[in-house]
């Protein structure tokens, strides 16, 4: 089974697919994580790091199909492990793949240019690049504030020495990803949804996960 973890940014990915892979593996099931992007591991992994550094201009100065290449090429890259993972263990957790992609480029452009770029997205990863399509696709939903005051407390990362990198400190650009990212969720059997929040209140790390693990049970 191939389980994919998704959310903006700061809404837990990390932490939640290392958990829910450690979970697996002490209920007696093999699993592996592995991570998206690549940063070090790639080509593309680094180039990601710098396009999320801002080398190659501002959030809207560089065009969102570009954009895609990069991310897209990080798990053509990684194809390799990603299918040795998939045939030695039952369970490989992913934290992002192909969706992210969709979200964070996509809510860049509106009504067909949004339609067209998905496509084209699609197509590249899965046809072109004959990456595996996941199983199930967790939505870890986190309204943008609450994401942005996680994202302030987050150590440091191995692709920036900034405290937020262009797309985390966007808040308006996190809504909009946030935005696909429900469109996706509603629009996809594949997909379930984990709410962060009950109500005002944020949920911790442990009844998150909880609720992950009973949507893959």
């Amino acid at each position: 089974m191939l389980i994919d973890i998704e959310g903006i940014d700061g809404s837990g990915k990390g932490t939640q697919a290392r958990r829910l892979c450690d979970r697996f593996i002490a209920s007696g099931v093999s699993a592996a994580l592995i991570s998206f992007p690549r940063y070090d591991a790639t080509l593309f992994g680094r180039a990601v790091g710098e396009y999320l550094n801002g080398r190659f201009g501002l959030l809207d100065e560089v065009h969102p199909f570009l954009v895609s290449l990069l991310f897209a090429g990080d798990r053509f890259e990684s194809k390799p492990i990603l299918l040795e993972a998939m045939a030695t263990h039952k369970v490989v957790v992913l934290d992002r793949y192909v969706p992210s992609n969709v979200a964070h480029q996509a809510s860049k452009l509106d009504g067909a240019a949004r339609a067209a770029l998905v496509r084209q997205i699609i197509e590249i990863e899965f046809t072109v690049y004959g990456l595996p399509r996941p199983d199930v696709a967790l939505l870890l939903d986190l309204p943008v504030s609450a994401a942005q005051q996680l994202i302030s407390k987050k150590s440091a990362r191995q692709y920036t020495d900034k405290a937020a990198d262009i797309q985390e400190a966007d808040a308006g650009y996190l809504e909009r990803v946030r935005a696909v990212y429900l469109e996706l969720a509603t629009t996809d059997a594949n997909w379930k949804t984990i709410s962060c929040c009950d109500g005002d209140r944020l949920r911790t790390v442990d009844e998150i996960g909880e609720l992950i693990w009973q949507a893959v049970s």
